[in-house]
């Protein structure tokens, strides 16, 4: 790396993200052992972060713990977080790969809402565009979403959206959806299959946010007869490594 760092931000660092991989609570002892540093270093760098509310001792047992200026900075963080932004590259590479249309539609209250589309070589004119609601019950994207969010969420959507039937495919059954959920849980993807338009094809993946709730989601868009058989494995592949990708930047662990 050419950047010149900063040794006591590295430390201070290093203590910060200690608490995050060992134990909510620590003490100068134990926070100079694991990082091999000397207790006089460690307690002037604690000392600073307790000052500026990043830390936080425990006055029963004198150890520490992290403070509310970084769940002030994480909600700030979480708040302002551009997902448009940070999936834009990872989905344009993924076009470049698959050569069809690729959307990223987030989950705002109970609607989803496509907030980014780019079209492969071979676009299609389908019904998707960027500021368009989709159905939850009937797209991929819709359902990829569904299926991570609990029972009591998922009965509340499906109870008041109107289940509109587009094709002779779409499920409009409260309970067949909910069945269809479950093995989009097990396999990690949703496929809509002319359930919205006849001839159109999809296949989409969750995203989550670091809490590990479920904010969006992305969808590879082509006519059936492109995602045969033997290219569909490979468009699955692609989607949800591009979705966990996508979730890894914007804070996800699991």
């Amino acid at each position: 790396m050419s950047e010149r760092l900063i040794q006591s931000i590295e430390r201070a660092a290093d203590i910060l993200e200690l608490f995050i991989s060992t134990s909510p609570e620590l003490s100068v002892k134990e926070i100079s052992q694991h990082l091999n540093l000397s207790k006089s270093t460690v307690h002037g760098i604690i000392k600073t972060l307790e000052h500026r509310g990043y830390l936080q001792q425990n006055p029963d047992d004198l150890k520490y713990k992290l403070g509310i200026k970084l769940f002030e900075l994480g909600n700030f963080v979480g708040k302002y977080l551009d997902i448009r932004g940070i999936a834009r590259p990872i989905i344009s590479n993924l076009v470049a790969e698959l050569n069809e249309t690729v959307h990223l539609v987030t989950l705002q209250r109970d609607e989803l809402v496509y907030v980014e589309k780019v079209e492969g070589p071979s676009a299609l004119t389908i019904y998707s565009h960027i500021g368009k609601r989709a159905p939850f019950h009937c797209t991929g994207v819709g359902k990829s979403i569904l299926a991570y969010l609990s029972e009591k969420e998922v009965d509340r959507i499906l109870s008041t959206v109107v289940l509109k039937s587009f094709t002779e495919f779409t499920m409009t059954d409260i309970q067949e959806i909910k069945e269809h959920l479950i093995s989009i849980r097990e396999q990690g993807f949703a496929t809509d299959d002319e359930e919205i338009e006849l001839g159109l094809k999809c296949v989409a993946a969750p995203i989550f946010n670091h809490q590990g709730n479920v904010i969006a989601s992305i969808s590879c868009a082509a006519p059936k007869m492109r995602l045969d058989e033997e290219r569909l494995p490979k468009v699955i592949e692609g989607i949800k490594a591009a979705a966990l990708e996508i979730s890894k930047n914007i804070g996800y662990k699991g």
